[in-house]
């Protein structure tokens, strides 16, 4: 028992801290670094509860632990105060002491041999209890939960959508519809909603997991079979439907007047449906009118790829799954310099562990260099070009790519330019002063206003957002 009670100057500290972060635009950082609860305290010490060693030694070492004591010690004026660690090994929550085990610790860094160190695990509120397990559903990823997702900047609107719409199929948000491109985790995401659901309610629960080109053969083959009454009963009757890549639909007209008469049946029987798709649904070519209205009619949610900090969060989680070992400065290294998605991330992580288990010996950061250099060696900018950049967008916006270079103050020219200063400064490893020389020899600062100047409009304008994602992929495309 407690024999003071910190827990209100805990709360207080902590609050200020998450509002500091929050206004930095480092929410992300902080939920995952500062991941630890008030249990106890002493007159000298307060007890918290964290996930694993391995997390409570990062956050000692990141000085994230003596920001919270010097937080708790300015508010109470007691310079004596320490945090101790109570390590709770479980992914439902860090507090149910009953099915975790416990080890305390202080907050001075200890060292663990490589092999023994967990990593941590990211808790997610309000998960599945254990006493509802269930059997796995046989068209669903076991793995993919909301538990195993890491959601970052580019992801928490669909993670929290998705979450609220498990836990209240067909009544939240219904369509869902997740788009963006390959790795992001749409269907992670979409198969966690589809497993909350089975293991909420069980087999008494009609759910379907099928990609686009599945539906449309199995309708063809109802076709060919006479059976499409059976094929119409099976996918009309369903509590929740899960439909993949539904770009594959494009120019497919019968299959998509079956969808719609589907989709229809779902919607007034309040079932719960879910899409993917790899662009916006107002770029997709040859879907009927109609159908693109249903789409868009429900919550539409862009994933874009995943910044420094949830890259090196995916990492972390992935080797907590598996329950292997990677030093830091790898995990480093494979975080800032893959970008692309979650897939790749992944791959390199795997290349890395299968070289460890090969040789049986912890890899070093120049060994981890050395087997990832075909994946980092070439970057994006050793495939897209500024020149690509500038040609692809004032095509788009029908200028010459000498008006986007010139000093033209006018809208139809300032905005095209912008726009490509802000790719050429996300696509490309080019400093301020390096784009300002590729646009005209302007003076850095100029090119700096213009990134900043779209980075804020794309937080309000969805419109412009569609636009600029559009442009890069064409602009990647456009060296293929």
């Amino acid at each position: 028992m407690s024999e003071h009670n910190y827990e209100e100057v805990w709360n207080y500290a902590m609050d200020q801290l998450h509002t500091e972060y929050k206004n930095k635009g480092l929410e992300t950082e902080f939920k995952l670094w500062f991941n630890m609860k008030y249990v106890e305290d002493t007159i000298s010490t307060i007890t918290v509860s964290v996930a694993s060693e391995f997390l409570w030694q990062t956050m000692i070492s990141k000085g994230n632990v003596k920001k919270v004591e010097e937080r708790i010690q300015n508010l109470t004026g007691q310079k004596h105060i320490q945090l101790k660690s109570k390590i709770i090994h479980s992914s439902i929550s860090p507090l149910d002491e009953d099915s975790s085990t416990e080890k305390e610790t202080v907050s001075e860094p200890i060292e663990t041999p490589a092999k023994e160190v967990p990593v941590p695990t990211f808790s997610v509120p309000e998960t599945v209890s254990d006493t509802k397990k269930t059997a796995n559903h046989p068209q669903l990823l076991e793995n993919y939960t909301f538990e195993t997702f890491v959601p970052g900047d580019n992801s928490m609107y669909a993670y929290s959508a998705s979450q609220a719409a498990a836990k209240n199929p067909g009544r939240v948000y219904n369509p869902i519809l997740l788009y963006g491109g390959s790795g992001l985790g749409k269907t992670h995401l979409m198969q966690s909603i589809g497993n909350y659901i089975y293991k909420e309610k069980g087999e008494k629960v009609k759910i379907c997991y099928v990609s686009a080109e599945s539906f449309t053969n199995e309708f063809i083959s109802s076709l060919a079979s006479k059976t499409t009454e059976k094929f119409k009963s099976k996918y009309r009757k369903l509590d929740v439907l899960l439909l993949d890549d539904i770009h594959f639909l494009q120019g497919k007209e019968s299959t998509q007047e079956e969808l719609f008469h589907t989709f229809n049946a779902l919607h007034d029987k309040f079932s719960q449906m879910v899409f993917t798709c790899d662009r916006p649904i107002t770029e997709l070519k040859g879907i009927t009118d109609r159908l693109r209205t249903r789409f868009s009619n429900g919550l539409c949610i862009d994933l874009q790829p995943p910044n420094y900090e949830t890259r090196r969060a995916i990492l972390i989680k992935k080797l907590q799954t598996q329950n292997k070992y990677v030093p830091d400065d790898i995990i480093d290294y494979i975080a800032k310099n893959v970008l692309t998605n979650v897939r790749e991330l992944e791959s390199a992580l795997t290349k890395i562990l299968g070289y460890s288990e090969l040789i049986n010996k912890t890899p070093t950061i120049e060994i981890a260099q050395e087997l990832l250099r075909d994946t980092i060696s070439s970057p994006m900018s050793g495939n897209i070009t500024i020149e690509t950049i500038q040609k692809v967008v004032a095509d788009q916006y029908n200028i010459s790519v000498s008006d986007i270079k010139s000093k033209k103050r006018d809208k139809k020219f300032v905005v095209p330019r912008h726009i490509a200063i802000y790719i050429a400064r996300e696509l490309l490893e080019y400093s301020f002063p390096e784009i300002s020389n590729e646009f005209g020899g302007r003076d850095h600062t100029t090119a700096m206003h213009a990134y900043e100047s779209i980075q804020n409009k794309l937080k309000t304008d969805s419109n412009l957002h569609t636009t600029i994602q559009m442009l890069i992929r064409s602009i990647k495309e456009y060296k293929k």
